[in-house]
């Protein structure tokens, strides 16, 4: 998985005076849990904007100054209800040693058959909560469509990887293609290419052969 490295500074007071004025100077207050002990540092608002506003997962390495690193995983973030600024963030230290949990992102491919024969796709769950070794967290679970016809489903059981492992129930959905007004049965579609297909009945005339005098 891609990193992303925030470049911060370690906060000495963690008061809400303090807190208010590294706001108003645009830094946005943040913790690191997961370590011996919670680590208050800041970075500007700028900083965060490859991690926050967008659909990709990635893991952080925050610097602090002075040789001073670590790695983590976004944990939760506060916005503003009004201005959506970022007011908070919280982050979780990771170690090679240790599974950790994140939702990724689900990128499908291919091209399902239901769709072209007028059904609609619905993407149940575009991100999936996994659990992995650092090292081994993807970048996006790949869900290949291709097999769905019109009301068939993809599980997430169809996805499971050795690398990680999904903090969803079995019989959880990911993608299904539901029928339209203008869809066609994929049965009546196998049937209409099977009688084209299909020899002449023995004894049977072609369409196109003369009438006997």
């Amino acid at each position: 998985m891609k990193a992303i490295t925030i470049v911060g500074s370690e906060r000495e007071s963690v008061g809400k005076v303090a807190t208010k004025a590294l706001r108003n100077a645009g830094k946005v207050p943040c913790v690191i849990y997961g370590g011996d002990k919670p680590i208050h540092f800041s970075a500007g608002e700028l900083a965060f904007s490859k991690l926050v506003y967008t659909p990709n997962a990635h893991t952080v390495v925050i610097d602090l100054g002075n040789g001073t690193s670590v790695n983590a995983i976004l944990q939760d973030i506060q916005f503003h209800p009004v201005t959506d600024r970022i007011l908070h963030v919280d982050f979780y230290q990771t170690f090679d040693d240790k599974e950790v949990t994140m939702n990724i992102p689900v990128r499908t491919v291919g091209t399902s058959r239901g769709v072209l024969n007028g059904g609609v796709l619905r993407i149940n769950r575009r991100k999936l909560a996994v659990r992995a070794y650092p090292k081994n967290l993807p970048d996006f679970i790949e869900a290949d469509i291709s097999k769905l016809k019109i009301g068939s489903k993809l599980y997430i059981t169809e996805l499971a990887h050795d690398d990680y492992k999904f903090l969803h129930p079995d019989n959880a959905v990911v993608a299904q293609v539901r029928r339209s007004r203008v869809s066609i049965d994929d049965e009546e579609e196998e049937e209409d290419e099977a009688a084209e297909g299909a020899p002449a009945a023995e004894g049977a005339a072609p369409a196109d052969a003369p009438a006997a005098e």
